[in-house]
């Protein structure tokens, strides 16, 4: 895939300033409004969409009581459960194409799911990294330092679930279409970080062993300011936008996320771009009345909007709530509420406007 980074500057941020409340119908309306001549501005060509979908989502099965390994082993969905899930997906949602985080127990038995019911999805895989580098000095949740014990063991669990992400990848070549390596591994305020150079280390290991395309998501801010090494590495950028977080409400948040974008674009300009997570809170301690279910179907009509037009692969944050998360005080912490559906399966608002939505992709890729 290459780069076609045409587009006109004026256009896109007239556009991104009219998104705000009444963002359905705004981009509704300048859709209507584009002449052949706006086409300059679509900032990506099809061919760059993986498997040809805009609108993909962010997948994590656990509920409640359920929960990744967090040091005492993890409690996993089951297999039952799993497909539960992946069927209102399928049946309430746009969503045929899922991002995973890790390469464990639960993430293993999604793919086979997929596989064993002929389910009509695609999987960005991920490549979970823990810390090699001890972040205390910058993460605010770690009050000393990891020790160097802990920090060589994660380099063998890192060594190891890299061995795991491309024998899945292999072994489910007509699921996967690419690999994730490390989640918010870069990003100094985190509590997981690895050096620059050992990602692509990494990086260049799994592309060496596997077919499809490999990337690192990691925040937009992050890629625009510090990634020009990595994105020379890496087959497409994958950045995280997140407006509620920066103290954006909605009448700002589309022009906000566009200038992220954007961001990252004049900053990498031969790069190929995926939103990998981009989504809006419905409860949030953290947010008050910036977070609802109201905020998040405008939010997410007008950014799957917004995606489909520029052919820009964008995964929701994310497909259900999941209240292990954050800080096990605070029920309405904003960690626990972005899915589109809630940890007992029950549709948000914005489920209704996502049933509406087309699910055919725009290039579609045969499975082997």
């Amino acid at each position: 895939m290459k780069t076609v980074f045409k587009f006109n500057f004026i256009l896109l941020v007239l556009m991104a300033t009219l998104l705000g409340m009444s963002a359905c119908n705004q981009v509704q309306k300048m859709e209507e409004q584009k002449t052949d001549n706006d086409k300059e501005s679509v900032l990506q060509t099809a061919d760059q969409l993986l498997a040809g979908y805009s609108a993909a989502v962010c997948y994590s099965g656990f509920r409640t009581g359920q929960h990744p390994d967090r040091g005492a082993g993890a409690v996993n969905p089951s297999y039952e459960e799993i497909y539960e899930d992946l069927q209102l997906l399928t049946a309430k949602t746009p969503f045929r194409l899922i991002r995973l985080y890790d390469c464990e127990e639960n993430s293993q038995m999604v793919l086979e799911v997929i596989r064993q019911y002929d389910l009509d999805f695609k999987v960005m895989l991920g490549i979970w990294l823990r810390a090699e580098l001890s972040a205390h000095e910058t993460c605010e949740w770690l009050t000393e330092p990891i020790p160097q014990q802990v920090l060589d063991e994660n380099k063998l669990k890192n060594t190891a679930e890299i061995a795991k992400g491309i024998e899945l990848a292999n072994i489910y070549k007509d699921i996967i279409v690419a690999v994730n390596v490390g989640n918010e591994a870069l990003v100094e305020w985190n509590d997981h970080m690895v050096d620059t150079d050992s990602i692509i280390t990494y990086v260049k290991r799994v592309q060496e062993n596997i077919e499809q395309p490999v990337t690192v998501a990691d925040n937009y801010k992050w890629w625009a300011d510090h990634g020009k090494e990595l994105a020379k590495a890496v087959d497409f950028v994958s950045i995280h936008v997140y407006p509620i977080w920066e103290n954006k409400d909605i009448d700002e948040a589309m022009a906000y996320s566009i200038e992220n974008v954007l961001e990252v674009m004049q900053a990498l300009p031969e790069a190929e771009i995926v939103i990998s997570e981009a989504g809006w809170a419905t409860t949030a301690s953290e947010f008050g009345e910036r977070a609802s279910e109201a905020k998040q179907t405008i939010y997410t009509e007008a950014l799957l909007k917004w995606a489909d037009r520029n052919n820009i692969t964008t995964f929701i944050f994310e497909a259900f709530d999941e209240d292990w998360k954050g800080n096990p005080n605070d029920p309405l912490g904003a960690e626990k509420h972005w899915g589109v559906f809630k940890v007992d399966r029950s549709p948000k608002q914005v489920v209704n406007l996502l049933e509406s939505m087309s699910v055919k992709p725009k290039n579609p890729i045969p499975n082997e």
